[in-house]
């Protein structure tokens, strides 16, 4: 057992995560890894269970790489202004290898992700989401905060009085660096937005960062498109229906 939490007051909650996991029955995302929301001394937790790694990424995790878990938990701890609060991660060993982790944070209380302003034409809101999105997104760049997933379901947003507050998650991918100009432009490639709306939140990211605004938005846009090219391209490889 190797584990780590953020306030001495989780420890026991931490050791005993396998049987809170169980004993709930509010699952909210079950993939290759499955989350669930756990009541908590009044409080609602969420926990995200890594599937159990194949023999090879058992050596590596357990001797090479730090597991999924540690990364999302360590990942938490530097960026703790951007992400739901971390509360702790636990990885469980058999036969001396990692078997299953888990990373626990606090519940952020999300009114919807980024998908449904940028699914949805008629959004209450649109514009003023998106340019609050990018001045998020230049936030985390200029903290040198590169998230290597940013797609939609990973970008939390709750709507306050004044604004909106953003939060990220599924972070055990990252890197931290200073970003070129391109690389914080290919930053938004994962959304899977219209050009339009590219268009509406790179033209403020532009703005923030004292870029040119019509290269901004036309690299941005090439980022998205060649992305949106690749999926394509492997979804008719397997037969499935491409989006635009």
């Amino acid at each position: 057992m190797k584990l780590k939490v953020f306030k001495s007051s989780f420890i026991d909650l931490i050791k005993n995560i396998k049987h809170y996991f169980i004993d709930s029955s509010n699952s909210i995302h079950k993939a290759r890894n499955e989350i669930k929301i756990i009541k908590h001394e009044d409080k609602e937790i969420v926990v995200k269970s890594f599937k159990v790694p194949h023999l090879i990424n058992k050596l590596v995790y357990t001797f090479f790489k730090d597991s999924k878990a540690k990364k999302s938990y360590d990942n938490s701890v530097k960026i703790i202004e951007f992400v739901p609060k971390p509360i702790g991660y636990i990885e469980f060993h058999k036969f001396g290898l990692i078997h299953d982790s888990y990373f626990v944070s606090e519940n952020f209380k999300y009114d919807f992700t980024i998908r449904e302003p940028l699914t949805n034409a008629i959004f209450e809101d649109k514009q003023k989401v998106f340019k609050e999105f990018a001045k998020f997104t230049y936030d985390l760049h200029e903290q040198n905060i590169l998230h290597l997933d940013y797609s939609p379901g990973n970008i939390l947003i709750k709507k306050d009085e004044d604004g909106y507050t953003f939060k990220i998650v599924d972070i055990n991918r990252m890197t931290f660096k200073k970003l070129s100009l391109d690389e914080r432009l290919k930053s938004f490639y994962m959304l899977w937005a219209k050009d339009e709306d590219m268009k509406t939140i790179v033209n403020e990211y532009a703005k923030l960062v004292n870029a040119d605004e019509s290269y901004a938005i036309k690299k941005a846009i090439y980022y998205s498109q060649k992305n949106k090219d690749f999926k394509n391209f492997k979804k008719r490889l397997k037969g499935k229906k491409v989006v635009d």
